[in-house]
């Protein structure tokens, strides 16, 4: 982990990223017929997987390498859910995945694709609250 004085730098560089994703998410969503929704969940995921990342970093908790939004969020102390019940866990952690890559994984209907940004929103709002300001960037809704 990133000494004191690093520490609000590097999360700040993870929640740049998951700016970047929960923003992508959004743009792709605004493309209705046609919609990339397996980029759209993708990138969801990456949000809360990122900002949960960036929470453990301020924590000092070391964090392995691994996209299961669960095994992460249950290294937080306090272990906040977020108010993601474990099925929607499971869900977006197999958008990092499953949906990434041909798989024989099933299209994803362009309103279950808006599940997982508004999840992620919720998430991002959730950890923008816990995060120190230094580690946060200037704010998107």
């Amino acid at each position: 982990m990133p000494r004191q004085s690093e520490t609000a730098r590097v999360a700040a560089e993870w929640v740049q990223k998951a700016e970047s994703d929960v923003l992508s998410a959004r743009h792709l969503l605004k493309i209705k017929a046609g919609c990339p929704t397996d980029a759209v969940c993708f990138h969801a995921q990456q949000c809360v997987e990122k900002y949960v990342k960036a929470l453990l970093v301020v924590r000092n908790v070391d964090f392995p390498r691994t996209h299961d939004i669960g095994e992460l969020i249950a290294l937080l102390c306090g272990r906040p859910r977020f108010g993601l019940p474990p099925d929607e866990e499971r869900r977006l952690t197999g958008y990092a995945t499953v949906a990434r890559y041909p798989s024989g994984y099933d299209p994803i209907p362009l309103t279950e694709a808006r599940r997982p940004v508004r999840l992620a929103r919720q998430v991002r709002r959730e950890a923008r609250r816990l995060l120190p300001p230094g580690a946060l960037q200037p704010g998107r809704t």
